[in-house]
């Protein structure tokens, strides 16, 4: 499932503030700033810090 380019460009990090970066393969969406990985479930994005994933871990 490919995400809207549209919804990508509006979406940005609820932590940094920075753009996001979509990895098609793990579904979900990636703040390099913040070095979190917010997952997209059934097609919509969670965009809740508590729900993120840590790329640093």
């Amino acid at each position: 499932m490919s995400l809207d380019v549209r919804l990508l460009e509006i979406l940005v990090c609820p932590s940094s503030r920075m753009p996001l970066r979509y990895d098609e393969a793990a579904q979900e969406l990636i703040s390099e700033s913040a070095g979190l990985a917010y997952p997209i479930r059934d097609g919509v994005p969670v965009m809740l810090i508590d729900e993120a994933r840590d790329l640093s871990a």
